[in-house]
């Protein structure tokens, strides 16, 4: 009989906040705190106009959530002084073609677009170009920026080099083992047969391009297994939108598992799929959700429920002599293993907005026959003193709409400063008046980025009655463009 080891058990039941009492103390001192892998710093927004009075709360918010984010600015060492050292800056002029190179989109998932002149008589935020018209004061950009050039040509532009590098959003990376950082490696742990007096062991080690799970897994004192688990994370993945579960690896001939949870439980129900490798070779292993077998200590649990994607736990990797409810894994050889993980992804994901472009609610109203203008907010009677802003904010709603870009284009009422306490309600067919928040906007914009139920809606949004926003049925409730 193979000696077994206490501290090893030890090390394995601390490591993954097993016993109650360690990990109560564990949490007092934020050892072991998980952050959600759906907002890895892979999650870079672009966000352009990112100094302006929505953009510059955009920026806070996506920090706030732990997404990575660059800004688009005019003036790299002023856009310093608002937004702080955390923001990748950008500098370039969308009225500039030239000036947007593509390395600008390095990386990004999302685009986040806050430009445009101010159409709305608000407490602005560049008083240097305050205009006054009859009586009410309005922020208006430089004489160089025309509506014409930063709604129409501006948006041009920006949306010329976006649709030119930004991939499709229908993945979801959610380990990317060719670029570790400590995040990850705090993740991973190994969970081997010592749990019930085996010996195997086990380990993840993290090198330049790959996560090795290697060891050696023994059949003695009844083991067999050997196995590679993240830490729950301090908030489940919502895979909902997303087929199944995509591993790129390279293995050793053996047969895998991959096991997820959609509780928190230690020694809970795992929902697992066996995988085959081939030796040496780089193999692409997909599984969907349906597939996956709800299993609790290698037998099957008939009664369990398919796995809620909307709340993953955890994920594990493991060697078993076992496959479910005694079979033997055809494939099993006792002694060394090792397989090679390059990422794990979510596959065929809905696709999401890519391009969120803030405009303003009254674009269609200056033009529009039967209007009665005199009963309109000041925007719309004042349309052409002020340059025929919203005709051009149309025009360069109308070039978004014909990309291939997916999008969400969102046209806020009067914008104003108050704090975002109040449920917002949205319409179609832009007749919708009243005021809203920057900083609601701002919420507005990142929870689009989200959701596919905001790809290719264009909408009107206002403030109404104090109350929580359901952000899902919101866009749920509004049509598709035609």
């Amino acid at each position: 009989m193979a000696n077994w080891e206490f501290g090893r058990l030890w090390q394995t039941l601390t490591y993954f906040d097993v016993i109650p009492f360690i990990t109560y103390w564990q949490k007092i001192f934020n050892l072991n705190q998980i952050k959600n892998p759906q907002q890895d710093t892979h999650m870079k927004i672009l966000v352009a106009g990112a100094t302006g009075g929505v953009g510059k709360r955009v920026v806070q918010k996506l920090l706030e959530q732990n997404y990575q984010v660059r800004a688009l600015v005019r003036n790299a060492d002023k856009a310093k002084d608002i937004l702080g050292e955390q923001v990748d800056l950008f500098e370039a002029d969308i009225t500039i073609a030239d000036t947007l190179k593509p390395s600008m989109m390095e990386g990004v998932t999302a685009v986040i677009c806050c430009t445009g002149t101010k159409v709305q008589p608000v407490e602005g935020d560049t008083p240097t170009r305050e205009k006054y018209y009859q009586g009410i004061k309005f922020y208006m950009p430089e004489a160089v920026d025309t509506p014409e050039l930063v709604e129409y040509e501006g948006i041009k532009n920006l949306v010329r080099v976006i649709s030119q590098h930004i991939p499709p959003a229908t993945n979801k990376l959610i380990f990317d083992f060719t670029n570790p950082d400590v995040q990850i490696k705090e993740t991973w742990g190994a969970v081997d047969d010592v749990v019930m007096g085996g010996v195997s062991q086990s380990n993840i080690r993290l090198t330049d391009n790959k996560a090795i799970f290697s060891g050696i897994v023994s059949t003695d004192n009844n083991g067999g297994f050997a196995s590679v688990r993240t830490r729950n994370f301090d908030v489940p993945l919502n895979l909902s939108d997303y087929e199944g579960i995509e591993l790129k690896v390279t293995g050793d001939g053996k047969r895998y598992k991959f096991i997820t949870r959609c509780e928190g439980k230690w020694d809970g129900v795992g929902y697992c799929y066996s995988f085959d490798t081939v030796y040496n070779f780089p193999t692409t292993i997909r599984i969907p959700f349906k597939d996956l077998v709800p299993v609790f200590r290698a037998k099957t649990v008939s009664e369990a429920t398919q796995l809620d994607a909307s709340k993953i736990y955890s994920m594990q990797l493991m060697l078993s002599k076992f496959e479910y409810d005694g079979k033997l894994n055809p494939k099993f050889e006792a002694g060394s293993f090792t397989l090679q993980v390059e990422s794990i992804k979510a596959y065929g994901g809905k696709a999401k907005p890519q391009f969120i472009q803030i405009s303003s609610a009254g674009v269609t109203r200056p033009n529009r026959p039967g209007i009665n203008l005199e009963e309109e907010p000041p925007a719309v009677r004042m349309n052409e003193q002020l340059g025929g802003i919203l005709t051009w904010k149309l025009k360069g709603e109308s070039v978004v709409r014909d990309s291939d870009l997916t999008y969400t284009i969102i046209r806020p009422c009067a914008l104003t400063e108050q704090p975002a306490d109040k449920v917002l309600y949205v319409e179609q067919g832009d007749n919708l008046k009243g005021q809203v928040s920057r900083d609601a906007v701002a919420q507005l914009c990142i929870e689009a980025m989200n959701l596919p139920e905001a790809v290719n809606k264009t909408f009107e949004v206002r403030e109404e009655e104090l109350g929580n926003t359901n952000w899902q049925y919101l866009f749920s409730s509004l049509s598709q463009d035609a």
